[in-house]
């Protein structure tokens, strides 16, 4: 049993927000249909590292999912999607604001075929507004949320994060979104637009920033690796060379951390008392702990505060993340087919349901491969419209 079986999802979208949105519910169990141009598909299919003729950027996103190729320009292909649409659940769509109106697929029309149509909106800054015409991709938003401010160095320029984090949380806000509406559904028979933005979704994560502007008058500022709230919390490097991140801020981690590292007489120090005195001192505090893990190896560090369940770990490259053993353990690393044969190791669904559990049952879709398969499914169209769309160019 699927979470999402019988629901229908057509993802008309393009790179990560959208796709990654649909994958999310293709992984519960969805049908998920990604319609793309006939000529080439969507753009992310031309991304990235290349396996086998076929983008790893686009795998990412795209798992679970069936490929219907489509002439967005044609008329009658235009007429085609919007019967598609009739027989969705959820459509999902990333293009400029004002291309799916124009296309005659506005939500206003898309109810009046399918008045319990969920239609997901992504986009950089919303359908309305200033800046809505604004093209967008990940760095913009980081950049004009106010989130690329407050990454990096204390000392360096601002700093994008090390993924697509406005994206993919976009994608999720998207999926959640989704979801509410369906239940929202469940009670009163109708559909409805949920909207998930760039811009919403980096701002989302700015905790305190803007309570504290306006407020207080405090300007946040970039602190590299260290917590903004709790000290110590930092990176710190051990005698064979090796980072760990070790969080000792409250109270009673701190108390722990100090008597680990030999020195418990810190618990006295009055620069160091309280969480609010070590945030006051933290240059002082770290000097103290860059001393201790010089002067003592990594795999010691780790014992010695894992024993005294202090929060730390090994600041971990990839192949180390790869052979993990939680990750080997929870089975967090997974196989999907390859359209041109043999497997391609992704991320697993990150989502853990007892009863109808997230599945990688689909691998990432060869350009078109389901495109009669779907119309016959979705649509009962017989084979020789099919074939005499495909003639056509318009499918």
């Amino acid at each position: 049993m699927k979470s999402l079986k019988g629901i229908r999802v057509l993802d008309l979208s393009r790179y990560i927000a959208g796709p990654f949105c649909g994958q999310v519910l293709g992984d519960l169990g969805a049908d998920v249909v990604k319609i793309e141009r006939v000529q080439g598909g969507e753009e992310g299919r031309r991304i990235g590292e290349m396996l086998k003729g076929e983008s790893l950027f686009f795998m990412g996103a795209n798992r679970n999912k069936r490929s219907l190729t489509l002439d967005f320009r044609d008329p009658d292909a235009q007429a085609l999607l919007r019967r598609l649409i009739g027989e969705a659940d959820i459509v999902i769509e990333n293009f400029r604001p004002g291309t799916m109106e124009k296309m005659g697929c506005g939500y206003a029309e898309l109810a009046a075929i399918n008045p319990g149509l969920i239609l997901v909106r992504v986009s950089g800054f919303g359908q309305e507004g200033p800046m809505a015409s604004h093209p967008c991709f990940d760095g913009a938003a980081q950049a004009h949320s106010g989130l690329m401010t407050l990454t990096g160095p204390a000392d360096g320029p601002p700093t994008m994060a090390g993924v697509f984090v406005a994206d993919y949380s976009t994608a999720l806000y998207g999926a959640i979104g989704a979801l509410a509406a369906l239940q929202a559904r469940a009670t009163t028979g109708r559909g409805q637009v949920v909207e998930a933005t760039l811009m919403d979704s980096a701002m989302s994560m700015l905790t305190t920033a803007i309570a504290e502007r306006q407020l207080l008058g405090r300007e946040q500022t970039r602190l590299g690796n260290r917590d903004r709230y709790l000290a110590p919390s930092h990176c710190f490097r051990s005698r064979d060379d090796k980072w760990i991140y070790i969080v000792a801020g409250n109270d009673y981690h701190f108390i722990r951390f100090i008597e680990a590292m030999g020195r418990p007489e810190l618990a006295e120090d009055p620069r160091f008392s309280s969480f609010v005195a070590r945030n006051q001192h933290v240059p002082e505090l770290e000097a103290l702990i860059d001393d201790w893990g010089a002067r003592t190896d990594a795999e010691e560090i780790l014992a010695t505060l894992h024993a005294a369940g202090v929060p730390c770990e090994p600041v971990a490259a990839i192949a180390d993340v790869i052979d993990n053993p939680q990750v080997r353990h929870r089975r967090q690393i997974v196989e999907v087919d390859h359209p041109e044969g043999g497997e391609v190791p992704v991320p697993a669904p990150a989502m853990r349901l007892s009863d109808t559990p997230a599945d990688v049952f689909r691998g990432p879709p060869a350009l078109g491969a389901h495109t009669g398969e779907v119309l016959r499914e979705w649509l009962g169209m017989a084979d020789e419209e099919i074939d005499r769309l495909s003639a056509a160019g318009r499918i």
